[in-house]
C-alpha cells in the first residue's frame, strides 16, 4: 500500500490542510494500491500566495537564468524515467509499450523551450515604440490522468521559459506519478514558490484556481465539457486561457494509398494508449469501393493485437483507467450496435481471462454513418469506426463534419495531394502518412477541441503579455 500525504508548496513538502482521502485503484485488478490525501481550498490559496510572491522576483529573471532552470528540471525528471514508467503502468494501466515511448521524450519539452529562448526577442522596436513581452503572472496548470507527467512537464517548461510561476493541479488519479514529479521538481532546486503542486478534486482545487484573482492564466488539458466550465468561471476575472480539449479525429485513406501499410497503422493509431488519447484517429474514412479489403485488413490487425496486462511488453491494449470509464465505453459499443453499425470485431464484455480488470475488447465498427453517436462523440476507448466515402470532396466534408478539430491524419502515395487535402481539413495538427511529433510545432484544436496553442514559440506567447511603450 502506497501513501501520498504531502503536497508541494513554497518549495517544501507539506501536509495538506485537506483531510479527504482518495483511494488509488489498479485498473488491471480493481484492487486498492494506495491512498492520497487531497488538498482543499486553503491549500490552494496558500499555493497561489506562494506563487504570487515568487513571481515578483522570478518574473525579472534573465533568459540565461531560465535556461539554467530548464536544464536542471530536465536532468531531475529524466533521472526518474523508470519510476514514471512503473507508476503509469500500475496507476492507470498504461501499456509498457506506450509509457516507455512516452517517457523517452520527456526531456524534449525542456530542450524545445531552451531552443525557443535562444532566439525569442522579448523586446522589439516598431517605429519609435518599444514592444515588450512580459510574463503574464501566476499560471494554473490543470492536467488529466491519461498523460499526466508529460502534460505537466510540457506546461511547466513553457511557464518557466516565460518567467511565470505555477500552481499545478494534476488529476487525483495520477497521485503516484505526481509524487515522483514533486520529488524531481524539488531536486531541481528552483526558487521557492516558483512551482507548487496541489493534488485535489476539480470541484474544489480546480474551482478555486479558476476563480481566484491571484491566477492570471489557466492552461488546461482535458475534456471539452470541463474546458467549457473552466472558461465560464475564468471569464469573471478575465483570466487568459489555453484549452486543449477532446477530439474525434478523422484518418483519411485516399484511394491511392497502400492499404497493406495504411490500414494496420490506422488500427494501431486508433488504439494508442488503449484508445484513451485525445488525438487518436478513431474515424477511419475509406473509399467505398475498397471497403471489403479495408474490413479484412482492419479485422485481422485488431484480432492480432494483444489485450492484456499492461506490464507485459507484448501488450498493445491495457485496461480502461476506471470502472466508470469501462462502463462508458461499453455503453458506446451497445449504442453502436443499436444504431445499426456492423460490428466487425470485438464488442461487449471483457476478453477471456481478464475479467477482474477494466479490459475492453479491441472493437471495430464498419458501415458507420457519420451521423451515428459512435462517430460523433469521443469514446476514449479501443473503438474504431470505419466510414466510407465516394469522392475526395466527400471525404473532406465528412472529416470536417464534427464539433471537434484537434488532429487529423491522411494517407496517400502522393504527398502533394495529401497536402492539398490537409489544407481543407479543420484541425490543429495533421499528420501525413504516419504519426509524427515535434515539440516545437504548435498543438491545439479548432472548434470545440480547444482555444490557443501549446509547444514551441506558439505555446510560449500565450504565457506573455504585450506592453507597448511609445515616445
Amino acid at each position: 500500500m502506497k501513501t501520498v500525504n504531502t503536497i508541494y508548496s513554497n518549495g517544501e513538502f507539506v501536509s495538506p490542510h485537506g483531510t479527504e482521502i482518495y483511494d488509488l485503484i489498479n485498473p488491471s485488478t480493481n484492487q486498492k494500491i494506495g491512498e492520497v490525501t487531497l488538498a482543499d481550498v486553503t491549500d490552494t490559496k496558500n499555493a497561489i500566495a506562494a506563487a504570487k510572491a515568487a513571481f515578483q522576483t522570478f518574473s525579472k529573471s534573465t533568459v540565461s537564468e531560465r535556461i539554467g532552470y530548464l536544464t536542471k528540471l530536465k536532468t531531475a525528471i529524466e533521472k526518474r524515467r523508470q519510476d514514471f514508467i512503473d507508476a503509469m503502468i500500475e496507476e492507470y494501466g498504461g501499456t509498457h509499450q506506450f509509457v516507455t515511448m512516452s517517457n523517452a521524450h520527456t526531456g524534449a519539452w525542456f530542450d524545445s523551450m531552451i531552443e525557443v529562448l535562444n532566439t525569442f526577442e522579448f523586446e522589439r522596436t516598431i517605429n519609435a515604440a518599444s514592444v515588450r513581452f512580459q510574463p503574464v503572472g501566476v499560471v494554473a496548470i490543470i492536467t488529466p490522468w491519461n498523460a499526466s507527467n508529460s502534460s505537466v512537464a510540457s506546461k511547466v517548461a513553457t511557464a518557466i521559459a516565460a518567467g511565470c510561476t505555477v500552481v499545478v493541479k494534476p488529476s487525483e488519479m495520477s497521485a503516484l506519478q505526481t509524487n515522483v514529479l514533486m520529488e524531481a521538481f524539488h531536486e531541481a532546486g528552483l526558487p521557492k514558490g516558483v512551482i507548487n503542486v496541489v493534488t485535489g478534486l476539480g470541484n474544489v482545487v480546480g474551482t478555486e484556481l479558476t476563480e481566484n484573482p491571484g491566477i492570471a492564466k489557466i492552461s488546461f488539458t482535458g475534456s471539452t465539457a470541463v474546458g467549457k466550465s473552466i472558461a465560464k468561471r475564468a471569464v469573471d476575472t478575465m483570466k487568459r486561457i489555453t484549452l486543449e480539449l477532446g477530439g474525434k479525429s478523422p484518418n483519411i485513406i485516399l484511394d491511392d494509398a497502400d492499404l497493406d501499410k495504411a490500414i494496420p497503422m490506422a488500427v494501431y493509431g486508433a488504439y494508442m494508449n488503449s484508445g484513451q488519447a485525445c488525438i487518436a484517429p478513431t474515424r477511419l474514412l475509406v473509399p467505398q469501393h475498397k471497403l471489403d479489403r479495408v474490413n479484412a485488413l482492419a479485422k485481422a490487425t485488431a484480432e492480432s493485437m494483444v489485450v492484456g496486462l499492461p506490464q507485459n511488453v507484448d501488450t498493445n491494449i491495457g485496461p480502461m483507467v476506471s470502472v466508470k470509464q469501462f462502463d462508458k465505453v461499453q455503453q458506446y459499443i451497445k449504442t453502436g450496435i443499436e444504431e445499426g453499425a456492423t460490428l466487425l470485431t470485438g464488442g461487449l464484455g471483457k476478453p477471456e481471462g481478464l475479467e477482474e480488470g477494466n479490459f475492453v475488447k479491441a472493437t471495430i465498427f464498419t458501415n458507420v454513418s457519420n451521423a451515428m453517436t459512435i462517430a460523433r462523440e469521443e469514446i476514449f476507448g479501443p473503438v474504431l469506426c470505419i466510414i466510407t466515402y465516394q469522392t475526395e470532396a466527400e471525404a473532406i466534408e465528412i472529416a470536417n463534419d464534427t464539433p471537434y478539430g484537434l488532429a487529423a491524419y491522411i494517407s496517400s502515395a502522393d504527398s502533394e495531394r495529401a497536402k492539398r487535402v490537409a489544407a481543407e481539413i479543420d484541425a490543429g495538427r495533421i499528420c501525413i502518412n504516419g504519426f509524427s511529433h515535434d515539440p516545437l510545432v504548435p498543438f491545439g484544436g479548432f472548434k470545440q477541441s480547444g482555444i490557443g496553442r501549446e509547444y514551441g514559440v506558439y505555446g510560449l506567447q500565450p504565457y506573455l503579455e504585450i506592453k507597448a511603450v511609445l515616445s
